[in-house]
């Protein structure tokens, strides 16, 4: 058996500005960002089993066994070490739930588990067994910092964690190959005053060197400019309106159905077949992802619908992964986009031309990834202004919606074969996170959304079902 490389998985020791953003902000139930994953399995795997598959994956992955050091002063990130003191027990535990054990319990307890913050001087993650389904099944709870990874990080992660088959022996873990450039040096014995310390060291030692590349740099860009200055003008210009219109809040207002503005978790899941999502996207010219916003979009106009609320527009958040091949596996890759979506659209085609249209434009913005230059200066903030900051950010959107590549085949936890993968996204400032993974050929969707703002459950899933019926309804 091929042991797993996973040293590479979550990036360098230092956060990034945009990681270290996230964490300084996790303080406040208005930018928490932490996630989960739901997954169902089809029976209830050996306890001891079970202990072993995490004691194996969290020493062949290591920054599932490093926690975060705060230096003294913001002006330096975050920086992930290893935990000398960790404790399997403590982030890996079992729940039997009550009879008679059914998804909608199991869900509840993922709200809770979710909703609450993780111990900061320990590893951002935790694992929960949940026995006492129904039919004999159990359910899996992962939880993670969004400052470790984002989304395709996690399916990154999980499928390194899991197995390709129900190995006798115990938990496989498949061979996976070290991130792109090798596997970022492991840091140890890290404090608060030394990476201040470090950081001044580094100022002084690299001062030189960063002088002497910022000068090439400036010297490259006047070459540049002297050999085609109306080209250089141009582009600065399209930049310039492209910031614009990145920073420019939506030009719709928050639904009056939708301002709940609740601190609750309130989950609920639904699966769709990837086949038929993606050929419902190509009868109407699109794709698996722009039929799954349409989908959502013909969720919530069902919902205004019925209590009589005629709604056109609304304004609505869509991260945009910024990976590529160079980048390492785990940690954080994407850029923010804000969607005046069209919610009062009843032609489900003509809504996914219109989600289609918006992607693609936002693609190609020159200032897409405008974040990169303002979370180094924003991540140095002192905390209570960085969340206000972030929270005002956050707030002008109704709902946000990520779809997730996912994995193509079936996996398996400590024996047991995993039936489905539901996500679960933060809510910063929203009143729903829709989340989208495909597993195994099946896109599981899960909902994370204010009780407070949407107060019929029942009336809520029977217009998420009926959203995507008519979707789906384009490629039969």
């Amino acid at each position: 058996m091929t042991e797993l490389d996973g040293r590479g998985w979550g990036g360098p020791a230092r956060m990034s500005p945009a990681e270290a953003l996230m964490w300084r902000a996790e303080g406040d139930l208005r930018t928490r960002s932490s996630g989960a994953l739901v997954e169902l399995l089809d029976t209830a795997p050996d306890w001891d089993r079970f202990l072993a598959a995490h004691e194996r994956a969290t020493r062949a992955i290591p920054r599932l066994r490093e926690r975060v050091v705060e230096p003294l002063l913001p002006v330096v990130e975050p920086t992930w070490t290893e935990d000398t003191h960790f404790d399997l027990n403590y982030h890996v535990q079992r729940i039997r739930l009550p009879e008679p054990g059914t998804l909608r319990q199991l869900l509840d307890l993922a709200g809770q588990v979710t909703s609450r913050p993780l111990d900061p001087n320990r590893p951002q993650w935790e694992a929960i067994l949940v026995e006492g389904l129904e039919d004999g099944r159990a359910g899996y709870l992962l939880k993670i910092h969004h400052a470790m990874s984002d989304g395709l990080g996690m399916v990154q992660l999980l499928g390194m964690a899991h197995s390709e088959r129900a190995a006798p022996g115990g938990a496989h873990l498949p061979a996976m190959a070290a991130a792109p450039g090798g596997s970022p040096t492991r840091l140890t014995g890290v404090t608060p005053l030394s990476l201040v310390a470090d950081r001044l060291l580094e100022g002084i030692s690299d001062g030189p060197a960063r002088l002497v590349g910022a000068a090439g740099q400036a010297l490259g860009l006047l070459g540049r400019a002297l050999r085609d200055p109306a080209g250089t003008v141009e582009r600065a210009v399209d930049y310039s309106l492209s910031l614009r219109r990145m920073l420019t809040p939506p030009a719709a207002q928050r639904s009056p159905l939708l301002r709940g503005g609740g601190f609750g978790y309130r989950l609920t899941v639904h699966d769709v077949l990837l086949d038929e999502l993606k050929k419902a996207g190509k009868a109407a010219g699109g794709s698996v992802n722009d039929a799954f916003l349409a989908g959502v979009l013909g969720a919530f106009r069902r919902y205004h619908e019925h209590f009589g609320q005629q709604v056109d527009h609304m304004p609505m958040a869509i991260p945009i992964s910024l990976r590529d091949s160079s980048d390492p596996m785990g940690g954080n890759r994407f850029a923010g986009a804000r969607f005046v979506a069209p919610l009062g659209e009843p032609d489900p085609a003509a809504r996914i031309q219109l989600v289609r249209e918006f992607i693609l434009n936002v693609r190609a913005e020159p200032a897409i990834a405008f974040l990169d230059l303002l979370t180094p200066v924003l991540s140095k903030l002192p905390s209570p202004v960085l969340t206000e900051l972030t929270a005002e950010l956050t707030k002008v959107s109704d709902v946000q919606a990520s779809n997730i590549p996912g994995l193509g085949h079936p996996v398996y936890l400590a024996g047991a074969k995993v039936l489905r993968m539901y996500p679960i996204g933060p809510r910063p400032g929203v009143t729903a996170m829709v989340t989208m993974v495909s597993y195994d050929g099946t896109c599981c969707i899960g909902v994370n959304f204010d009780p407070e703002a949407i107060t019929d459950l029942e009336l809520f899933e029977s217009c998420l079902r009926d959203g995507f019926d008519e979707v789906l309804a384009l490629g039969r």
